[in-house]
């Protein structure tokens, strides 16, 4: 079969933030007087450069996402000097969408119109909840009312595109709390809604001393409700924790969910490329320790993904989309046969887990809640 190159992606991975929060599992650091922004700008680039001659992409970058950490700390001449010395390595598509990771505390509204006008066109803002007094127990570093001003300063600085995250299932939220949550972030009139359940992650400082949550029970319903008014208010939910307005979805993360490659760079940065198929899409990762990145950005691990384990990796990306996936697809993305997965699609179809519509496999309304069990069925 011909092979042709799925889109490609950049992720940016900037990994300090004012703050660790007890819940979170990424690859940040506290920093408390200031992050090495120039040096790291230059060890970002180095990285990039070794990837696109390593790999000799040649492809154009549809989509970049600088994330971390907090991007935001770092100043609009560091992500000028970064998005130059991107475009200097590799060719960006002239309607990317580049975003911008952004906490609610680190917004300041001359900042945030000089990335406008460096071409970052979207921003992803971290509120997670409006209510101060689930925001203290979260670790947050920003109030309610930062968050609102937030919003607010996105769109006076010509942010026509940006994205609120907010979580549910918080420690001893009311169910009160988590709907006047998503009221206020619709009164906001983001393009884009990221709505999500808190979990306990490994190496949390929440997992080694778990609040008390909310039920199951509560929380499923507190979901469905909040989910309605989302949906009332024009908000499409197009993947399990992602809602946007018509046209406004989060065409990066659309990348990865699709199966789509992308170079990861940053400490702890990860990629994805496929060189040929099926047998040479590789995964990519980068040191994690910010010091350890800084002395060598050319080091990188390079794992093969194994025909064994391609069903599986391509399935627990799609079936987050609601669109599901075609037969084709899985082909043209893995290079695989339909016959590979056959087994495991057979038996969710027959429990009414998975569901062909138009020619495309997608959860069913039942499936779409026991993701991870519909996964099971494609292990090896």
């Amino acid at each position: 079969m011909n092979f042709m190159a799925p889109p490609l992606s950049l992720y940016v991975h900037i990994p300090w933030c004012i703050k660790k929060c007890p819940y979170c599992d990424f690859n940040s650091h506290a920093v408390k007087s200031g992050a090495p922004e120039s040096a790291y700008v230059n060890a970002l680039l180095d990285d990039l450069h070794c990837d696109v001659e390593r790999f000799a992409i040649n492809r154009p970058i549809q989509t970049i996402f600088i994330g971390g950490g907090t991007p935001s700390l770092f100043s609009p001449e560091s992500i000028a000097k970064l998005l130059a010395g991107i475009k200097k390595s590799i060719t960006i598509a002239e309607d990317a969408e580049i975003t911008l990771e952004a906490n609610p505390g680190t917004f300041e509204s001359a900042k945030f119109n000089e990335f406008n006008q460096l071409g970052i066109n979207r921003l992803s803002i971290g509120v997670q909840s409006f209510h101060d007094r689930l925001l203290t127990t979260l670790g947050r570093v920003h109030s309610g009312q930062e968050a609102v001003k937030a919003a607010e300063i996105a769109h006076q600085a010509g942010f026509s595109n940006f994205n609120l995250d907010l979580m549910f299932g918080l420690p001893d939220a009311t169910p009160e709390e988590s709907i006047n949550d998503i009221k206020t972030a619709i009164q906001l009139t983001p393009a884009h809604i990221s709505f999500y359940q808190l979990t306990l992650e490994p190496n949390t400082l929440f997992h080694k001393y778990p609040p008390k949550l909310p039920d199951d029970e509560t929380t499923y319903l507190i979901q469905k409700q909040c989910q309605e008014l989302l949906v009332e208010n024009g908000y499409r939910q197009y993947e399990i924790s992602a809602y946007a307005k018509s046209g406004k979805q989060c065409r990066h993360n659309i990348n990865y969910w699709q199966f789509g490659d992308y170079i990861g760079i940053g400490a702890g940065a990860h990629g994805k490329l496929s060189l040929s198929l099926p047998e040479n899409i590789i995964r990519t990762s980068k040191p994690k320790k910010p010091e350890l990145y800084l002395a060598d950005p050319s080091k990188r691990t390079e794992q093969l993904i194994s025909l064994q384990e391609l069903p599986l990796e391509f399935l627990m990306n799609q079936l987050r989309l609601r669109q599901g996936f075609s037969l084709t697809g899985f082909t043209a993305k893995t290079g695989l046969m339909p016959s590979d997965m056959q087994p495991g699609l057979l038996n969710c179809l027959e429990k009414n887990l998975i569901e062909c519509v138009d020619n495309h496999y997608r959860c069913s309304e039942k499936g779409w809640d026991f993701l991870d069990s519909i996964l099971q069925n494609f292990i090896n």
